[in-house]
C-alpha cells in the first residue's frame, strides 16, 4: 500500500488495520503495529470526511516514485494503468492541495564551433510539421550540451516523429562533425530501409558540412533545416533534450562525465520505453512501435 511520506509509514499501518479489521480485533491489531487506537480512528474519521484520501495517496506515491518528474496528465494516465479512472481536472486539484508540480525545467543554449568550411544549407522541407504517417519517414536531429564537473559532454540525438522513439544516440567530448556522423551510422545499421526519409536539423556547421550532406543522400534521405535562429523549427528535438535536462541531470550534483553518461544512457531508456506519451494513446515508444508491429 502506499506509504505517506509524511507520516513516516504510519499511513501504512493504519491501513492494514482497516484491511483486517474483520478478521481480528481492532486493539490487537493496533498493539502488534504499535499504532494507538485514538490514531486509527482519527484515521477512520479523516477517512470519512475526505473521500479523496486513498486517491491522494496514490497521486503522492506516483509522483514520488516518478522523482518529481511527473505532470498531472502523466499521473492521471498512470492512475489509468492501475485501473483508476479520474479526470485530468481533478488529479490537477488534488496534486495543487498537496503541493506537487513537476520540476521546473532549464534550457541551455548549444554553441557548436564552426569548422571553416563553406556550409551547405538546405531547404526547410518538414516546415514545422511534427506528424507523420510511418516510420522513418520523419526525422528530427540535434546537437545538445550539459556541464559536468569541468567538462563539456556533447549528445547528439535522432527522433522518430512518428513513435517518438530515441533511434541513435552517440556522446562525445568533442562537438564535431564525427559526433553527428556516427550517430547517423549507428541509425542506419538499425534502420535497413529510408528511402525518402526526411531529416530534418537546425543550421549547425556539423549539419552543413559536405560530410553529412554527401552521406544521407546516399541511403536515399533527404536533408531538411531548420531557418536560421528559429529553435521552433526544430521544436520536437527542442523538447526531448528539455526533458532529458530537466528529469535526468539538472535535479542532480553531477560532478563528472562519466556521471553524466550514465544517467542520461538510463533516461534514454527510460524514455524509450518506460515514459508514457500522451499522443501515443498513452503508450510508450516502444509499446507504440511494437502495437504497430503486431
Amino acid at each position: 500500500m502506499v506509504r505517506n511520506l509524511e507520516s513516516g509509514g504510519v499511513q501504512t499501518k493504519q491501513q492494514v488495520v482497516e484491511a483486517l479489521k474483520d478478521l481480528y480485533p481492532v486493539t490487537i491489531l493496533c498493539k502488534l503495529l504499535q499504532l494507538s487506537r485514538s490514531g486509527y480512528y482519527k484515521f477512520l474519521k479523516r477517512k470519512e470526511q475526505e473521500p479523496d484520501h486513498e486517491l491522494k495517496d496514490c497521486i503522492q506515491a506516483i509522483y514520488h516514485m516518478r522523482e518529481k518528474k511527473y505532470g498531472y496528465r502523466r499521473i492521471q494516465a498512470e492512475l489509468e494503468r492501475l485501473g483508476r479512472k479520474v479526470n485530468h481536472k481533478k488529479v490537477l486539484r488534488l496534486m495543487q492541495e498537496l503541493g506537487l508540480r513537476s520540476i521546473i525545467r532549464k534550457k541551455r543554449k548549444v554553441q557548436p564551433k564552426g569548422d571553416g568550411l563553406p556550409p551547405r544549407v538546405a531547404e526547410n522541407l518538414l516546415k514545422r510539421d511534427f506528424t507523420a504517417e510511418a516510420q522513418n519517414k520523419k526525422w528530427v536531429t540535434d546537437i545538445t550540451q550539459f556541464a559536468a564537473g569541468d567538462q563539456w559532454l556533447y549528445l547528439s540525438a535522432i527522433k522518430d516523429l512518428y513513435t517518438k522513439e530515441i533511434v541513435a544516440y552517440q556522446m562525445s567530448l568533442w562537438n564535431d562533425t564525427k559526433l553527428v556522423l556516427d550517430t547517423f551510422k549507428q541509425a542506419f545499421a538499425n534502420k535497413r530501409d529510408v528511402t525518402g526519409l526526411i531529416v530534418h536539423s537546425d543550421q549547425g556547421c556539423q549539419y552543413t558540412s559536405h560530410a553529412y550532406h554527401d552521406m544521407l543522400p546516399k541511403v536515399g534521405a533527404q536533408i531538411s533545416m531548420s531557418r536560421r535562429g528559429n529553435c521552433y523549427d526544430n521544436a520536437a528535438m527542442e523538447s526531448f533534450f528539455s526533458h532529458l535536462k530537466a528529469e535526468a541531470l539538472y535535479p542532480y550534483d553531477i560532478r563528472d562525465v562519466a556521471e553524466a553518461q550514465r544517467r542520461i544512457v538510463a533516461y534514454i531508456k527510460f524514455y524509450n520505453e518506460e515514459r508514457i506519451q500522451l499522443k501515443l494513446n498513452k503508450l510508450t515508444p516502444v509499446e507504440y512501435r511494437r502495437q504497430l508491429a503486431a
